[in-house]
């Protein structure tokens, strides 16, 4: 089992700020569970009641913590938090 926390993002398809988080998790390694809201469904009913407050995409979670989409993602990576957060 891996020591790395799990990380998920909730995303809609032509999404910049989606493009702009997961390129952010990427340049860093970090595996992730994506799941596309675009139509809507059960993912979607999911992602709103993990994070009632938060109803843009993406919306992201690691280790079942919502940390927010790609501004807030990007203020971690600034903060030098996210890699803590990450474990690496």
């Amino acid at each position: 089992m891996s020591d790395k926390p799990k990380v998920e993002i909730y995303t809609k398809w032509g999404c910049p700020y989606c493009a702009r988080a997961k390129q952010l998790l990427d340049s860093k390694g970090v595996a992730y569970d994506e799941f596309d809201v675009t139509m809507g469904g059960p993912k979607k009913a999911e992602m709103l009641e993990r994070a009632p407050n938060h109803l843009t995409v993406p919306s992201i979670f690691i280790d079942g913590m919502h940390v927010g989409g790609s501004d807030q993602l990007a203020a971690l990576n600034a903060q030098g938090k996210l890699d803590m957060m990450l474990g690496l």
